[in-house]
């Protein structure tokens, strides 16, 4: 397949719909369902076992925890299909953990393999801290983008990162899969890769700029785009194939973590082409914004 000559630009409008659309639906959904914390965050009990021998289905240890009482529960398997893990969200005085180990002992073989409880306290903790980290390096990377380059590059790295973060916390709540900290570890990870992205496409686009001067703008950043398409492509394909790996065979305990880098990786080769680029060409960028300014030098040669 041959990218070296095409107008990536052409479609720019259909892609800032597609965006608008994502982003309205992401924080819709957050705002409506928000998202499905974690015991790392909301504090609870998580009980990890291993049965000797494998059961039916979940629904036997389902049936048996609602027996005693517990309604707000999650059963799920991890690793294999022996490899139970219980989590039940609450405050201090959720559940008694070893009573509830001596009861399912009484219907089930098992070894305890982990078993833990996060106050409701530490988890808010958690949750205040992580939300400031976040902020925080969206704020660090803006800053970083605005003085190694120009303000209207800053502009569209800041936009295509927030629209990275947005889209992972919006396919999360619209699943309503788990967010726990190794989830925002994972997103912590996609502004990393985002920035990657659009530090590499900023910098041909600049270079370009300063060659072509006379060049139209979306000639220039199409031509930009193309030089550097095959090296994009394949990062983010070795990239997704490994994630793809540790969901598959990773277990329970890192397939959240696998799920929001592969959806950010996605997104994130996606804006830093066409949010990043978009926002260029809607700010009107010209060679003139990217010369190498020269000191003015006075009569007596001093600077």
């Amino acid at each position: 397949m041959d990218l070296t000559n095409t107008s990536f630009m052409k479609i720019r409008r259909q892609t800032t719909v597609l965006s608008s659309i994502l982003i309205i639906a992401s924080i819709s959904s957050l705002f409506i369902n928000k998202l499905n914390f974690g015991l790392d965050f909301t504090g609870g009990s998580l009980i990890e076992i291993r049965l000797d021998e494998e059961i039916n289905s979940l629904e036997e240890i389902r049936s048996f925890l609602q027996s005693m009482e517990l309604n707000d529960f999650q059963v799920n398997y991890f690793g294999s299909n022996k490899d139970i893990s219980i989590k039940v969200p609450g405050g201090e005085a959720s559940i008694d953990e070893d009573a509830l180990i001596v009861n399912l002992k009484k219907s089930f073989n098992f070894e305890v393999r982990r078993q833990e409880f996060v106050g409701p306290q530490v988890g808010s903790e958690l949750r205040d801290q992580g939300g400031l980290g976040l902020l925080a390096a969206l704020a660090v990377m803006m800053v970083y983008i605005m003085f190694r380059f120009q303000y209207k590059f800053a502009l569209g790295a800041l936009l295509a990162l927030v629209h990275d973060v947005v889209i992972v916390l919006g396919f999360f709540s619209i699943f309503s899969l788990d967010f726990d900290l190794s989830v925002l570890a994972a997103i912590l990870a996609v502004i990393g890769y985002s920035l990657n992205d659009t530090i590499v496409v900023s910098d041909r686009v600049r270079e370009n700029f300063r060659k072509k001067r006379r060049s139209e703008a979306e000639i220039t950043i199409n031509r930009s785009l193309s030089q550097m398409i095959g090296r994009t492509l394949i990062t983010s394909l070795t990239t997704l194939l490994v994630l793809l790996a540790l969901f598959i065979f990773g277990g329970e305990t890192i397939s959240n973590f696998s799920i929001a880098l592969m959806v950010g990786v996605i997104s994130g080769t996606y804006s830093s082409i066409y949010i990043v680029c978009n926002t260029l060409l809607s700010l009107n960028i010209t060679s003139e914004d990217l010369m190498v300014k020269k000191t003015e030098v006075l009569d007596d040669g001093m600077p």
